[in-house]
């Protein structure tokens, strides 16, 4: 079966706040998120090869071994970036029906990533989104950041294996770093309480996709080799929050 990539709907930047309020998404071409986040996207390039150097996800439920990862969190309030003491990345089963309800403790980002001046520009700029398109009132924003890898190596790799979902959060910025050797790994985005969709793929590095996560429901299908043993899907995805980290309330 032909796999057919279709071409983003891309948002000039200058339109991603309006589009966001009407649409509940927005997709960015790579010059665009550059221009967005404040930065030079040759900068936001040097950032991958982080991407060869995550850790094994030890708690897929599929018994897959197709997902490298890490994970930190940060505050941002005021312009200011905080990263926060590393804790372990936790969603309820209402929002993840296969990995929810479990603490997941992860790799921590490299120090060196952390520190880079175009990672605190990315996440004041995500921050200062969700502050343009969903907020009434200046708030605290908390964002858990993640960097993927799905492989191939196993043959298939998931890169959402919970299947569509929302993930509790207010925006969602999906960001794909590089493509490798591999078909398949679209993007698929649903209204939650509507009939509209679109379906693309994300092929062009620092392209990024923007969610509100309370109106859209997303989920990415399986990606599979194209004509090399290893190839591989890497994507960074910040999630944005007001009021705190979800946490397990049972340690409250």
């Amino acid at each position: 079966m032909a796999h057919i990539s279709l071409c983003p709907p891309y948002t000039p930047a200058s339109q991603v706040v309006r589009q966001l309020r009407d649409r509940g998404y927005a997709v960015l071409q790579p010059e665009d998120t550059a221009a967005w986040a404040g930065c030079d996207l040759a900068r936001l390039q040097d950032l991958a090869p982080d991407w060869d150097d995550l850790s094994p996800d030890e708690f897929l439920k599929d018994g897959g071994r197709y997902r490298r990862r890490r994970h930190s969190c940060f505050i941002v309030e005021d312009g200011q970036v905080e990263q926060v003491p590393h804790r372990a990345h936790w969603q309820p089963l209402q929002y993840n029906a296969l990995h929810g309800g479990m603490r997941r403790w992860f790799a921590p980002m490299h120090e060196e990533t952390v520190q880079a001046p175009v990672w605190a520009q990315l996440l004041k700029a995500v921050a200062a989104l969700s502050q343009q398109v969903l907020a009434d009132r200046p708030e605290r924003w908390f964002i858990e950041a993640h960097q993927f890898r799905i492989d191939t190596q196993g043959g298939i790799g998931r890169p959402t294996p919970e299947g569509a979902h929302r993930d509790g959060v207010d925006l969602v910025a999906v960001f794909l770093v590089g493509r490798h050797g591999i078909k398949g790994g679209e993007t698929r985005i649903f209204e939650a309480n509507g009939p509209n969709g679109q379906r693309f793929t994300l092929a062009e590095p620092w392209s990024v996709m923007l969610l509100d996560d309370v109106r859209m429901i997303h989920e990415t299908t399986p990606v599979q080799p194209d004509g090399v043993q290893h190839g591989w899907r890497d994507t960074l995805v910040l999630t944005c929050r007001r009021g705190g980290f979800l946490e397990d309330a049972s340690d409250n």
